[in-house]
């Protein structure tokens, strides 16, 4: 995004009769919005362009929302927000799960979705931009155990060098983790750093995350070494961390 360029949308919906009019109202909200009718339009569109941000439909013929969403987050750093029906809260689930950043329920107030897009991308420059937990350099790399995460691109990659989808929230925690290494972060804290629907989804966000967050860094999520429960406390990051400036490399 730029002072001068208006923020860029890619709207992905199936039903014209919805797709349309919404375009047309961000667009008079002073998005630059460019239309998808299914997951293989948006694809195309991908190629050659990259928006600020997705909106986009679950329920498609063909690929379907979940798919390309989880395509998007494993290759393209977009945040996502998903247009959901009103009974598909197991989608929803999985859609927060696989790393959308927030979702809309079918039928809504098109103010509404406004203010979540503007919501999502405050998120998401404050956490490419912003300065980290305690301060930190944002060009620096964390390491632990072959494992590395790059705070500008938001990007986990595992000892293998594969890169391990993560939604804001669990690149959140896991950066206030290696921000503060061998250190128990009690669960107000660390709440602090689950901003959007996760937060209202669950009741446990905090452990929801961590769970999750386990189950992606973890050998066995059950016997965990790198994310240690401190009963009564809340969590520690049991591995040494390194942190590299990026140009250092």
């Amino acid at each position: 995004m730029t002072d001068t360029a208006p923020t860029s949308l890619l709207l992905v919906d199936d039903e014209p009769t919805l797709r349309e009019p919404l375009a047309e109202y961000l667009t008079g909200q002073g998005f630059g919005v460019t239309e998808a009718e299914s997951a293989a339009a948006a694809r195309s569109h991908l190629v050659n362009e990259t928006p600020d941000l997705v909106l986009l439909d679950i329920m498609m013929p063909g690929e379907d929302g979940l798919s390309l969403c989880r395509h998007l987050v494993e290759t393209r750093d977009i945040p996502v927000i998903l247009l959901t029906a009103r009974g598909e809260a197991t989608d929803r689930i999985v859609g927060l799960e696989i790393g959308a950043d927030d979702y809309v329920t079918k039928p809504f107030e098109p103010r509404e979705l406004v203010a979540r897009i503007r919501s999502v991308l405050r998120r998401v420059q404050k956490s490419g931009n912003a300065p980290g937990p305690e301060g930190a350099n944002e060009d620096a790399l964390y390491t632990f155990e072959g494992w590395t995460l790059d705070p500008l691109k938001r990007r986990l990659t595992d000892p293998e060098g594969t890169i391990i989808s993560i939604s804001t929230a669990e690149f959140r925690l896991l950066r206030a983790f290696c921000e503060a290494p061998k250190q128990v972060l009690d669960r107000d804290r660390l709440l602090d750093l689950v901003q959007g629907r996760e937060a209202q989804l669950f009741d446990r966000a905090v452990d929801n995350q961590v769970s999750r967050l386990r189950r992606k860094i973890e050998t066995d999520s059950r016997n965990p070494h790198f994310i240690q429960t401190v009963r009564g406390g809340g969590y520690r990051f049991g591995a040494d961390v390194t942190r590299t400036a990026q140009g250092d490399l």
